[in-house]
């Protein structure tokens, strides 16, 4: 329940009508003044989504946060500006940025922009200065009246008062006899709240002839602090000199204390109001406050907080660098982690202890698929400076992961080139220069170029002194072989890969082995096998706290088992590498059920965001479900373009059993068209099947065309699709080519159809609403047109669009 706004009436009021009026409201005031309690009850019946902002330092984090507190982030190769404009563009949302330092982050002009881009944003912003923006709205908030000397001494300041006095147990104040002492303590507060908070703790705490004269905040904290005893005043100092609320471990280490005295002197402090603590049991302060007992740090306080945070990043980071599960202890305090980590970095003395903490916790972030941490984190150990060759090598590559999931496939690369450098001092290169091949080659494996991650994989294989990265590349081999459905050579690499299993270290490479198993036999029709391989993989992922693993696990199970009950998942949180099979399996589920339409519109969302991510595999997948959805929905033409992408890219990869899947979405075409060479089609799938043994399963097995008894000739050669067969084939159901060339025949069929909704004059949400996608799947499209057409703006498409329509009439 929220404290009453005392005195506040008339501001309460104006406020509630700027919000009703304006789409963006700043409220002013000095520090103290209590902008955020009127804030909070003014948004107290709006669907707010609240940003602390008091230490956010720079737009970029702003920016960030606000995607965090809405649920959502941003796409690979996406602004984070236009990913917070898609976030609430349509939405009926508030957004608070709370404590927001306008001038240091220069937020103003970008939320000037969020607010021309989108029709139904809107935002306040409790601030000490205006953005000066035309569509900001300010509301002042000034402090409260203090009583005169010869006025009552009554109002909101001295109910304030006497409220928090009685609230810190202190004794009854007679205002009669008391009035002297009254009004010269209000009337030092200025009438600012948390002053007079302050104030009346201390009043309680020594009486209110004993409490000192207070001019402004800092004053207050300077009396408060020299009222407690010794140990409280120097919790106060060093936990102000912390960023972020922290547990009780971390406030024990920070203090040198047991956990039980830590507690007792953080109650204190609670107790006095200058310390608080939020929902989840973690301790904070108040900006003003936090500010003003930093200063009040000297050298001595602050060596202690770097060196208690290292102890306790030491303490509960894992014992090895392979070593961490989804529910480690420490991730509850992830911000006293980074804080740990980066502290420890920026000094010479203490790099290679940072170094050693930020490879140790990679194991647990990568499990628990916290990518944006994780990249956050190693990168800044790599700002500070070189570390201990090995360590920081590793450390490069594991940014390097992060950033590739982060931002794009192929966006670690440059962190990889890192690692290399770092090896060569490491005390052996070639174990080192090993795993950055290792992680190169499962690069090549997510954009789909899989003779380049075959490569890679041997590479690390044939530079690895010892056999330590054999494993894990001879999974990634496996991988290569599944997906290139050579399965003898496949098995027998994924077996190669498990013999670890019995130790702790590294237990994934065995669950993901195990997983590739199940998939061959689905590919082999050996359901019920498959069935029961990935349900054990997913049991024993769940015990081991393996969360990414598993997650990848059912997703394959919850296309076998229809009965599966699936573990609760938020998908915006999910880095892109698992969060694109996610959803397509959210889309086939969609498609099984006979919403065709739905499951178009987030199968195109895949495709949109794997083509931006550089995800080959899961583009080809996620067009062949769209191939099916459009076709579900007698979209004949818009199915066979999507499947003819799918045939090319799969062919080119090769995934030849994907190829199989493209030809039988065309056979499928065919026949929904009349068209006799529907069975010869499906007889070069067939083909590509036959001599791997594997059945057709999925919408492959429920939508079958009867095969020719041969394929088209100079189709397949040795069981592959030739090149001839693909142009054949792409021929065959685009016809001969248009009577005259025109730019906009370099678009696809979906690109098509965003800009002719351009030269309609809609928007992207309208486009988003009536193809049935995603407004991030609209955005998508318009960067390819715009990159494809060599233009900037949608007036440029739209005339475009216009002058073609007029050349074809």
């Amino acid at each position: 329940m929220l404290s009453p706004c005392l005195g506040r009436d008339d501001v309460q009021r104006a406020l509630v009508e700027a919000m009703a009026e304006s789409r963006w409201v700043t409220v002013v005031g000095p520090p103290g003044s209590g902008k955020t309690l009127l804030v909070r009850h003014a948004a107290a019946d709006a669907s707010a989504s609240w940003v602390d902002a008091r230490n956010l330092h720079s737009l970029d984090d702003v920016l960030v946060a606000a995607l965090e507190s809405l649920g959502s982030e941003t796409a690979p190769g996406d602004s984070l500006s236009g990913a917070l404009s898609r976030a609430l563009d349509g939405r009926e949302c508030l957004l608070v940025l709370d404590g927001l330092d306008l001038d240091a982050t220069g937020a103003g002009p970008v939320l000037q922009a969020l607010l021309d881009s989108t029709t139904d944003a809107r935002v306040v912003v409790t601030a000490r200065t205006t953005a000066g923006q035309p569509y900001e709205s300010v509301v002042r908030v000034g402090p409260l009246p203090v009583p005169h000397a010869r006025s009552p001494l009554e109002g909101p300041a001295v109910e304030l008062f006497l409220r928090c006095i009685r609230s810190a147990g202190g004794q009854r104040v007679d205002l009669a006899t008391q009035a002297t002492e009254v009004r010269r303590l209000l009337r030092a507060t200025g009438g600012l709240p948390l002053l007079i908070e302050q104030v009346a703790v201390q009043s309680a705490l020594v009486g209110l002839s004993n409490a000192i004269s207070t001019v402004s905040l800092d004053q207050a904290v300077d009396s408060a602090h020299a009222l407690l005893d010794d140990a409280s005043a120097t919790a106060l100092r060093r936990i102000g000199v912390l960023d972020f609320p922290a547990g009780l471990g971390v406030l024990a280490r920070v203090l040198a204390l047991p956990v039980p005295e830590a507690a007792e002197l953080a109650g204190n402090l609670v107790r006095r109001s200058l310390l608080e603590v939020d929902s989840r049991g973690r301790f904070d302060m108040l900006s003003p406050i936090r500010g003003r007992a930093r200063a009040l740090a000297g050298p001595g306080d602050v060596a202690a907080v770097e060196a208690g945070l290292l102890r306790w990043a030491q303490d509960h980071a894992p014992a090895h660098d392979n070593v961490g599960a989804a529910d480690a202890e420490w991730l509850a305090d992830l911000p006293a982690m980074r804080q740990a980590v980066l502290t420890a970095c920026a000094h010479p003395e203490t790099r290679a202890a940072g170094y050693s903490v930020a490879n140790r916790i990679y194991g647990s972030l990568y499990t628990s698929m916290r990518a944006r941490e994780a990249l956050e984190i190693l990168e800044g150990a790599l700002t500070s400076g070189d570390g201990p060759p090995a360590i920081g090598a590793q450390v490069a590559r594991r940014a390097g992961i992060a950033a590739s999931e982060m931002r794009g496939t192929y966006e670690g690369l440059w962190l990889l080139d890192r690692a290399d450098e770092q090896a060569s001092a490491a005390e052996r290169p070639e174990e080192q220069l090993a795993k950055t091949a290792s992680i190169r080659a499962e690069m090549h494996l997510d954009a789909g170029d899989l003779r380049r991650a075959e490569a890679e994989a041997r590479r690390a294989i044939d530079l690895d002194p010892d056999g330590s990265i054999r494993r894990q590349a001879t999974r990634t081999l496996a991988d290569v072989y599944v997906s290139r459905a050579c399965f003898a050579e496949a098995a027998a690499a994924a077996n190669d890969a498990m013999p670890g299993r019995i130790a702790q270290d590294e237990r994934w490479i065995d669950l993901s082995a195990r997983t590739l198993l199940a998939r061959i036999a689905l590919e082999q029709g050996r359901v019920a096998e498959a069935v029961a391989a990935t349900r054990a993989v997913v049991a024993e992922a769940r015990e081991l706290a393996e969360d990414r693993v598993g997650l990848l696990a059912e997703t394959m199970l919850r296309s076998l088992d229809p009965h599966w009950e699936p573990s609760p998942v938020n998908r915006e949180t999910l880095p892109w590498a698992v969060r694109l099979p996610v959803l397509a399996q959210d889309a086939r589920d969609l498609f099984a059920r006979g919403e065709n339409r739905r499951a178009a519109g987030l199968a195109a969302d895949v495709v949109a965001l794997a083509d931006s991510a550089r995800l080959g595999r899961d583009a080809v997948e996620a067009r062949l479900l769209l191939g099916r959805a459009l076709l579900a929905q007698a979209d004949h033409d818009q199915a066979a373009t999507t499947f003819l992408t799918a045939l090319e890219q799969a062919a080119a990869m090769p995934m030849p059993l994907r190829v199989a899947d493209a030809l039988d979405g065309l056979a499928s075409v065919a026949q929904h068209r009349g068209m006799r060479e529907a069975r010869q089609v499906a007889a070069a799938a067939a083909a590509v099947r036959a001599p791997r043994l594997a059945a057709p399963w999925g919408y492959a097995a429920a939508h079958h065309v009867r095969p020719a008894h041969t394929a088209p000739d100079r189709w397949i050669v040795d069981g592959d699709l030739t090149p001839e067969g693909v142009r054949t084939a792409t021929a065959l159901f685009t016809g001969g080519a248009p009577a005259g060339p025109s730019p906009l025949d370099a678009l696809t069929a979906a690109e098509q159809l965003v800009a002719q909704r351009v030269a309609q004059g809609l928007t992207s949400r309208k486009i988003a609403e009536e193809l049935f996608v995603s407004p991030r799947t609209v955005d998508a499209h318009l960067t390819h047109i715009y990159r494809k057409l060599d233009i900037n703006t949608r007036a440029r498409l739209a005339a475009l669009v216009m002058e073609q329509t007029h050349l074809a009439l």
